[in-house]
């Protein structure tokens, strides 16, 4: 019989864009179990709510993440205007649902490139960043931030975009399909990517589901289950398509997030066509008194920001619970069985944000 030894993996780890910490058993070159530990850069942030009006606090709940922070804090904006029956401008619900999309599309490039680099690929990790680049040229140019935007605020948006200017955003999504078609076409078609990720990292249907996984990851083990789909903003006017593959392993992942890429731009095409003229924000009197639980599809999965106010210009509390805290029993399920060189690429295909998860 082998003798088990543990090898610690993380948090500081030449492939690793993020300081996850895992102890590995090994028995020779396979891994039987997985031990996680998470709280390496706890930052504080739930406690901020005591100290920063409501209003401020947006800001702190865009900083939670840097790659995902629009999302962030529409989702707090959001829970916040249910809390106080704040009727949102048209106009802005939609400038949020473009603001967003084009949040997912530089995410998942940034993650496209990044997951090459993780299998030595890297002219197609330079190659998913360069066309990363226009997306967030279109971010500086529409919110003034490139990587945080602060163009959310409680009861709408703080900038407009000219209807010009989104018809020629719209009009420059086509050379930037063209772009990632050509991208993801090596992703998904090249041999040697396919020998580094077909069956590696498989987890089942009934596993993800029961394990809780969410997003992408979800969605490559055939969870069809998209937040976006409840209807919240503008998208309940759109017609959002689910993207999901059947064999669970890191290519399915893999092939879920190149596809959603065009799905993000067939969206941002369909708010651009049907956004209606009128204001972008309204004036917000009072303060949240009452509590709610504000699901949004971030682009790493659902995300969640639960608030709690008393009536008072501070929040008694906020709770946020992001798509990687719920993918890490998922990953350890993934992880059980499979040879220590591919670690580094299972722990990627989940996308980990742990400056998400230990706020």
């Amino acid at each position: 019989m082998s003798k088990q030894i543990t090898v610690p993996f993380g948090p500081q780890h030449p492939v690793l864009p993020e300081p996850i910490h895992l102890d590995l058993v090994l028995e020779d070159e396979t891994v039987v179990d997985v031990i996680p530990s998470i709280g390496y850069i706890h930052r504080g942030f739930e406690k901020l709510v005591e100290k920063r009006e409501f209003t401020d606090y947006v800001y702190i709940a865009e900083r939670t993440c840097g790659i995902c922070s629009f999302v962030h804090g529409a989702t707090y904006c959001q829970g916040i205007e249910q809390i106080m029956k704040i009727d949102v401008p048209e106009r802005a619900q939609y400038l949020r649902v473009i603001w967003s999309e084009y949040s997912r599309l530089h995410s998942h490039l940034l993650w496209l490139g990044l997951f090459a680099d993780s299998f030595g690929f890297e002219n197609l990790f330079m190659n998913a960043w360069k066309i990363r680049e226009d997306i967030l040229d279109v971010m500086e140019q529409t919110t003034g931030g490139r990587v945080i935007q602060g163009s959310c605020k409680v009861g709408g948006v703080r900038r407009d975009i000219s209807d010009e200017k989104l018809d020629a955003m719209a009009k420059d999504l086509d050379r930037i399909d063209r772009d990632m078609k050509e991208l993801t076409t090596v992703f998904l078609q090249d041999s040697s990517i396919q020998h580094r990720l077909r069956n590696v990292g498989v987890i089942s249907r009934g596993d993800a589901y029961h394990l809780g996984a969410v997003g992408p990851t979800a969605r490559g083990s055939g969870v069809a289950i998209d937040t976006r789909k409840l209807g919240y903003g503008a998208y309940d006017r759109l017609n959002v398509q689910v993207v999901t593959e059947s064999c669970g392993d890191c290519y399915s992942r893999c092939a879920v997030r190149a596809k959603e890429l065009f799905t993000s731009t067939d969206l941002i095409r369909q708010a651009v066509k049907k956004i209606p003229d009128g204001p972008i924000d309204i004036k917000v009197t009072g303060a949240p008194d009452g509590e709610y639980f504000m699901r949004a599809e971030q682009p790493r999965g659902e995300l969640v920001h639960y608030l709690k106010g008393n009536g008072t210009k501070f929040l008694v509390r906020s709770r946020i619970r992001t798509p990687t805290l719920t993918n890490i029993p998922p990953l350890i399920k993934m992880l059980q069985g499979c040879e220590l060189a591919d670690v580094p690429v299972i722990v990627l295909s989940i996308d980990p944000c742990i400056s998400c998860t230990e706020r």
